[in-house]
């Protein structure tokens, strides 16, 4: 009887585990992943790439409005899903990278 291949969460959990990150981590990385399959309706990541990574970033950025600290650690998430679990390279242009943080200055009252 064939072994049946394990989830494709479980394999990230175990991906994330085997590299000794913390459970937190874990537990955000698959998040972020889930999160991107379901935008693209379910679609498995090893049919997608860049452009799939580029549009899911570009709606955190302009519908979620998401801080730029968010946009990294889903960008992390997913990098890390490429690499080692699907074991794909994704050539990702370098403006898109990281995101800037704002430069605001609080306001002090005095």
């Amino acid at each position: 009887m064939a072994k049946k291949p394990k989830k494709l969460l479980d394999q990230v959990r175990d991906a994330v585990r085997l590299k000794h990150y913390a459970y937190r981590t874990e537990q955000t990385y698959v998040d972020w992943v889930r999160r991107y399959i379901l935008f693209h309706n379910k679609t498995h990541p090893k049919d997608m790439g860049e452009n799939e990574v580029q549009e899911f970033l570009a709606y955190l950025a302009s519908e979620r409005k998401v801080s730029a600290s968010t946009q990294n650690q889903a960008l992390s998430a997913l990098i890390f899903l490429y690499r080692n679990v699907l074991h794909k390279g994704l050539d990702l242009p370098t403006r898109l990278i990281t995101a800037k943080r704002s430069t605001h200055l609080p306001t002090v009252l005095t």
